[in-house]
């Protein structure tokens, strides 16, 4: 019996994970694997970029976690430099496009569609100018630095005030570079409520970064060599840049599967069941190009995370092998750092909240990393929804210092197990100074949020 063909678009977390689950429970005798990657390598960190940038991690193969090589000795026939430029799913074909300007059919009998997203660029003159960047693959990284290895970079402007667009701003800023980040939204990270997203901006500005808010930009202005020399806002404002980084976030990339006819689904992104499969036949996709189900709202959602990518490509894999396994869906979990600012959410925020259809009360409390009284102990802020009546967490947003971000791990857990705040208020949390005050913030927010549904329930 001939071996069974699989080919997978796309050579990083998703598109890898799948091919690598599915060798594991299939042998080359029983399904061959083909990967295209348009890039110079596979399996690779893009959320370690901006790290790269500012010189915390030193060289480019720290962010490889597997080379195209190690995948070809795990029996993947992996070919970079190689970019799929069409599909016939009535052939089962794909149209391949390598780096020798050659073209070729490769046949498949199941496909993975696992493509990514591709930067937000705003239609304004200039946006194809020299010296504006994006930050999306290790060779949009691998430019960036040498650019601000240079010595010709002093300022920095950065568009997109949210997460890949403050770690671009603490990646110039710890550089020495002068920076300003200028976004259309009244706060920094809009997925956060306003009221946190101002501690976001005061503790920004309070780095030395320069903000500017509720300004989109109109216009990049270039020199008479055409390179990038200011970013013009629709109040007028000028701001001079010898470097322009778009941060302005990512979107699928699912140009290929809209014109061969793969449905999309009401978020935009590749409609896919629990198991990873696609409404066209034999077709699986997996990562930042498809929706997911977000647990609380219910809502089709795209989240543009490795986390989920390589979880996703797990599980389309798995099921490509043989086997069987689900994606539950999402909750928005993320977490950023801006120098020693650190900031994370998960569930969802008011305006989801209401969106969803929710009837909620808030609490927000201030405490302290570590007992106060313990050397270095710093400042955080923890702020929750919990639904009326039932008191079910719905969501939580942090923002603070060292040691501060990584708590939203707890609440992500109670969210996920569909929690009510009197039950977190009972956890048993670690407690020691050197770790946490004797009532840990997550805690302390749980009570004050439990004493917020009581008080509406006796109204």
């Amino acid at each position: 019996m001939a071996a069974q063909r699989l080919v997978v678009i796309g050579g990083d977390a998703a598109g890898m994970s799948a091919a690598s689950q599915a060798r594991k429970r299939r042998t080359s005798d029983e399904l061959q694997i083909v990967a295209f990657e348009r890039g110079r390598t596979t399996s690779y960190s893009a959320c370690g970029i901006p790290y790269w940038i500012s010189g915390a991690v030193q060289a480019e193969q720290q962010l490889v976690s597997r080379s195209p090589e190690q995948h070809r000795q795990n029996g993947i026939d992996v070919r970079t430099c190689t970019e799929v430029v069409g599909i016939d799913l009535a052939a089962r074909t794909v149209r391949a496009h390598d780096q020798d300007g050659g073209e070729y059919d490769e046949p498949f009998d199941d496909l993975v569609y696992a493509t990514g997203s591709i930067p937000i660029r705003p239609q304004v003159p200039g946006i194809d100018a020299a010296g504006v960047y994006g930050v999306q693959t290790l060779d949009d990284g691998g430019a960036l630095r040498s650019e601000l290895d240079s010595g010709r970079v002093e300022t920095v402007v950065i568009v997109g005030g949210g997460y890949i667009g403050l770690e671009i701003a603490e990646a110039c800023q710890v550089r020495g570079l002068d920076v300003t980040v200028v976004d259309r939204s009244p706060t920094p990270v809009s997925m956060f409520d306003p009221d946190i997203g101002g501690f976001i901006a005061e503790a920004v500005r309070a780095l030395g970064i320069t903000l500017v808010l509720s300004e989109p930009i109109t216009e990049i202005e270039t020199g008479p060599h055409g390179r990038a020399v200011a970013v013009h806002t629709g109040t007028g404002r000028r701001l001079p840049a010898d470097l322009v980084v778009l941060g302005l976030g990512v979107r699928p990339d699912i140009d290929l599967a809209r014109k061969a006819g793969i449905p999309l689904g009401p978020s935009g992104g590749i409609a896919v069941d629990h198991r990873m499969r696609t409404r066209a036949e034999h077709v699986w996709a997996a990562g930042d190009c498809v929706e997911s189900v977000h647990r609380l709202s219910g809502d089709r959602v795209v989240v543009a995370l490795g986390t989920h990518a390589n979880k996703q490509g797990r599980v389309a894999g798995i099921n490509l092998g043989g086997g069987y396994a689900t994606f539950p869906g999402v909750i928005g979990t993320a977490v950023t750092k801006v120098c020693d600012l650190e900031v994370a959410r998960t569930g969802l925020s008011e305006r989801e909240a209401d969106a969803a259809g929710y009837r909620y009360v808030t609490a927000a409390v201030d405490s302290t990393t570590r007992a106060g009284y313990f050397p270095g102990a710093q400042p955080i802020r923890l702020k929750l929804l919990a639904e009326k009546r039932t008191g079910q967490l719905l969501g939580a947003q942090i923002v603070g210092r060292k040691d501060a971000a990584k708590r939203i791990d707890v609440l992500a857990t109670a969210i996920w197990n569909e929690m009510g705040v009197d039950e977190i208020l009972s956890l048993d949390l670690a407690y020691a100074p050197p770790f946490a005050p004797v009532w840990d913030p997550v805690l302390i927010a749980a009570r004050k949020a439990f004493d917020a549904v009581e008080a509406d329930t006796h109204r």
